[in-house]
């Protein structure tokens, strides 16, 4: 098979690794041209001197380009792939920073909460680009996988406004299924069946059956407690199964996020997260893992480059979800997932307008969503809370009307348990004002911003947050790596 994929902000160099190396497992698809964008020259640079190792090393017939040009690269795409992250992580440093100021301390701060309304403000505007150029563009009848956050938001606007076929992915729901085998004590994955279903980042696992057995809260809850690692890492989510009766998909320091009820409190913080990773609630704890990250690649390039010469293995292909997709549209062969669609009716009690995760089969007539599914009223409850703050985010960005962004802000459940009204508008006031240059739909609305800042009594307060670590250096990064190679 012959046809071209696009990948815009194919800079994101780990992520677009794993996309072309999982597409690639798929026999078929060897032929196939991958198409590279970014607003990085430097970053096209360096993944695409990767990607034409990998194919060089395996004798592939695969064509790899890179352009900055975005309507170049999606010319005559078929499918169109956005890991984009709008603003880098000098924006995304300013979600973690001024919400700190006023009281709101996150711990990825890319969904919803004071940073994630933020950072969708940010993408929408360049999510309606992309859509415009795949219409123009693009193949006919192009697919758009959209795997950046915040994933409801962008997907929303995406379908809504950009009028293009789009399909949100995530990897939160594999990532708890896999947990829920481990303290299950399955010996692999394949024994664990699961109904998932929910909004991204707040999905529930309203079915789970191991070897058929259906398995009850109480059973589930006696398994995380005995495991010596979760235990301890997700203890918030546990609390929250216990109360819900289901568990959650998402991590402990994501969930903690997005529910008014654990990170209100500077001094209750540390009872329901732990630090032994980012992802279980440390203050601003994805920002430091990113910018580690960042600057580790930077300085290990070389090794990165060495190791894509390693044959394909099949046997490696990773549980994201995009290349089963393609491979389930282009050859039959039928894939079941977790999809970021529309409602209309896949959740009964979820507005229709919605953009849900939910299960669905796909083979080559599509996307089938399952439909008729009841979510435990309780997990109903909080994704409404969020879907109402999402859905006045995403008519916010359209529209750059600020009042209607500070609504959104207001009505987020952590910053309504944390700010009162006036410390929202000047929050929101200040974020705009701050982050001006990558929100073109509210340049009128800044300089009337600037002013209400130059005069506000609004108080605010210097504080990293209740569970800040610092950004390790480069010496500090290998000298871990090399304690847990010799602990293995």
């Amino acid at each position: 098979m012959s046809f071209k994929i696009a990948i815009i902000g194919a800079g994101s160099v780990g992520f677009t690794k794993k996309l072309f190396t999982d597409i690639l497992c798929v026999p078929e698809f060897q032929d196939v041209e991958f198409a590279l964008t970014d607003i990085s020259e430097h970053n096209l640079e360096m993944i695409k001197a990767i990607l034409d190792r990998i194919v060089e090393s395996n004798r592939l017939p695969t064509r790899v380009t890179a352009t900055t040009d975005r309507r170049r690269a999606l010319e005559g795409a078929r499918y169109v792939i956005s890991c984009v992250r709008v603003g880098g992580l000098e924006a995304y440093a300013e979600d973690i920073r001024i919400p700190l100021k006023y009281g709101v301390d996150q711990c990825v701060g890319d969904t919803i909460c004071a940073g994630g309304i933020l950072y969708g403000q940010r993408n929408i505007p360049v999510i309606l680009d992309f859509c415009k150029d795949i219409r123009e563009v693009a193949a006919p009848d192009a697919k758009f996988l959209n795997y950046a956050n915040p994933m409801a938001m962008n997907t929303w606007a995406a379908i809504e406004y950009g009028r293009v076929e789009t399909i949100g992915l995530c990897h939160g729901v594999q990532h708890g299924a896999e947990q829920i085998a481990e303290v299950l004590g399955a010996k692999s994955l394949s024994e664990l069946d699961y109904i998932c279903s929910g909004i991204n980042h707040q999905t529930w696992f309203v079915d789970l059956r191991l070897n058929g057995r259906r398995i009850g809260k109480d059973e589930l809850v006696a398994a995380f407690e005995a495991h010596p690692v979760f235990s301890q890492q997700e203890k918030l989510r546990i609390d929250v199964l216990k109360r819900f009766g289901v568990y959650s998909t998402e991590s402990n320091g994501h969930l903690s996020e997005y529910l008014p009820w654990y990170r209100k409190r500077p001094d209750e913080i540390a009872r329901w997260i732990d630090m032994s990773d980012w992802i279980h609630g440390e203050t601003g704890g994805y920002l430091r893992h990113s910018t580690e990250t960042r600057n580790w690649f930077e300085t290990e390039f070389p090794q990165f480059l060495a190791s894509a010469e390693k044959p394909l293995d099949p046997a490696k292909r990773s549980n994201e979800h995009a290349s089963h997709i393609l491979e389930a549209l282009e050859t039959g062969r039928v894939y079941r997932g977790h999809f970021n669609v529309k409602n209309i009716g896949v959740i009964t009690n979820l507005p229709a307008d919605a953009i849900i995760e939910s299960p669905g089969f796909v083979d080559r007539f599509g996307i089938n969503m399952v439909a008729g599914i009841t979510l435990p009223e309780a997990c109903a409850a909080t994704c409404i809370s969020s879907i109402n703050v999402q859905r006045m985010s995403v008519h916010a960005a359209i529209s750059g009307d600020i009042d209607l962004l500070k609504l959104a802000v207001l009505h987020d459940p952590l910053v309504g348990a944390v700010c009162t009204p006036e410390e929202v508008w000047q929050m929101v006031d200040e974020m705009v004002v701050t982050q001006a240059r990558w929100l073109p739909q509210y340049a009128d609305a800044v300089p009337a911003a600037k002013e209400r800042l130059a005069r506000s009594t609004v108080r605010t307060r210097d504080w990293a947050g209740a569970a800040r670590r610092n950004v390790r250096s480069i010496d500090e990064l290998r000298a871990e790596k090399e304690t847990l190679k010799q602990a293995v």
